[in-house]
C-alpha cells in the first residue's frame, strides 16, 4: 500500500510540474492560478517526503525484525526435526534464496538434506514429441523396479504424473523404516529421466527421505494458472505426498504475490488438502514455517497453507518439544536393612 501511494503521488507530482512549466509559457497566466498551482504542487512535495519518510520507517522496522529472527532461528527450530531426512525438488526458475534458506533452516532443526532433483524445462514440456519420449522412459523404468502405475488425475498431465510416481520411489519413503527400491534401483531411474533431459540430480537423493520439499518458480508463468508447469505440479505434488511421511510446496514473495502463480493455484485445487505450502520461504519467517509445519504434520496434523499472501494463517502453532533421549532420573524412597529410609535412583 505504500509502495502504490509513493509511486502515485510521484506520477502525479511529475505531470503537475510539467502543466505549471505549460502555464508559465503563457502570457495570459493570472498570477491567482499560478499561486493556486504552486500550492498544490507544495503540498503534493510534502506528502511524497512524508510516503517517503514511512516507506523508511517500514522497512527498519521489516529489517529489525527479520534481524531478530535470524538471531532467534537457531533456537527456534533447535531439535525440531532430529534424525529426519528431506529432499529438495526445484522447479525451473526456483529462486537460490528459497533453497538455501531452506537447507539452513533443516540444519538447524537437525535434519538431513539427502540432496536435490532439479526438474527441467522438459519436464513440464506437454507436446506430442516430448510426451512419447517421457512415456517411453517411463514404461521402461516401471519395468525394471516393477511398478505399477497409480490412475491418473488428468489426461493432460499423466506422463508427468507416472514419472512423478517413479521418481518419489527413487527419493522418498512414508517411513524411515519402510522397505523399497534399491540404492541401485533408485539411482537407476533418476539417471534414466536426467539422461532423457528431464531433471538433474546432486547430493544422495537415492538415500531416501521421509520429507519433500518443492519449491517453485520465483516468477509466474507467462499463461497464468492454466500454465502447463502449474499443471504438471499439480501432479508432482500429489504423488509426493502420497509416497511421503509430509510434502510441502515452497516459494518466494515475488513469486507468489501475482494472479496465476504456481502456489496460489495449487492452494485453489484439491492437492491442498495433501500438502502444506509457504508463500515467504525466501524469509526467515518462511523458513521457519516450513520446519514447524513438517513437525505439525509429523505430530499428527492437517496440512495448511501458511505465509502472507492468501493463507490460512502466518505460521503454524509452535511445535511441541521434541522429547529428550536421556532417561529421565525420579527418586524413590526405600528401606535399608537397619530400617533407615534412603533414596535410590530409578531410571
Amino acid at each position: 500500500m505504500i509502495d502504490f501511494r509513493y509511486h502515485l503521488v510521484s506520477i502525479v507530482a511529475v505531470f503537475l510540474a510539467l502543466a505549471i512549466g505549460i502555464v508559465l509559457g503563457s502570457t495570459e497566466l493570472q498570477g491567482t492560478t499560478l499561486d493556486a498551482l504552486r500550492g498544490v504542487n507544495d503540498s503534493l512535495t510534502n506528502k511524497l517526503n512524508a510516503a517517503e519518510a514511512q516507506r523508511g520507517g517500514y522497512a527498519q522496522l521489516a529489517g529489525a525484525s527479520d534481524a531478530f529472527l535470524r538471531t532467534a532461528e537457531p533456537k527456534l527450530l533447535d531439535a525440531m526435526l532430529t534424525g529426519d531426512r528431506i529432499v529438495l525438488v526445484t522447479e525451473p526458475g526456483s529462486p537460490s534464496s528459497v533453497v538455501n534458506g531452506v537447507k539452513q533452516a533443516a540444519a538447524l532443526a537437525g535434519a538431513t538434506v539427502t540432496g536435490t532433483v532439479a526438474l527441467q524445462p522438459k519436464f513440464n514440456d506437454l507436446s506430442g514429441a516430448t510426451q512419447a519420449v517421457l512415456s517411453a522412459i517411463n514404461a521402461q523404468m516401471a519395468t525394471s523396479v516393477s511398478t505399477t502405475f497409480t490412475p491418473a488425475a488428468t489426461s493432460q498431465t499423466a506422463n508427468q504424473q507416472n514419472a512423478a510416481q517413479l521418481i518419489a520411489s527413487a527419493i522418498l519413503n512414508q517411513a524411515a523404516d519402510q522397505f523399497g527400491l534399491t540404492t541401485g534401483q533408485a539411482q537407476l531411474v533418476l539417471q534414466a529421466y536426467a539422461q532423457g533431459g528431464f531433471l538433474n540430480d546432486s547430493g544422495a537423493p537415492w538415500n531416501r527421505a521421509t520429507l519433500a520439499v518443492i519449491v517453485t518458480p520465483g516468477s509466474v508463468p507467462a499463461d497464468g494458472a492454466n500454465a502447463p508447469a502449474n499443471q504438471v505440479l499439480l501432479a508432482v505434488a500429489e504423488e509426493f505426498a502420497t509416497q511421503s511421511a509430509a510434502t510441502l510446496v515452497a516459494g518466494s514473495i515475488a513469486g507468489t504475490t501475482p494472479a496465476g502463480s504456481a502456489i496460489s493455484v495449487l492452494r485453489n485445487s484439491s492437492v491442498s488438502g495433501q500438502v502444506s505450502t509457504v508463500d515467504n520461504a525466501d524469509t526467515t519467517v518462511g523458513q521457519i514455517s516450513t520446519m514447524w509445519a513438517f513437525a505439525t504434520q509429523l505430530a499428527g496434523g492437517k496440512p495448511k497453507s501458511y505465509g502472507v499472501l492468501g493463507a490460512s494463517a502466518v505460521s503454524p502453532a509452535v511445535p511441541l518439544p521434541v522429547p529428550s533421549v536421556t532417561p529421565s532420573v525420579t527418586s524413590t524412597p526405600t528401606q535399608s536393612a537397619t530400617g533407615e529410609a534412603k533414596t535410590v535412583g530409578k531410571k
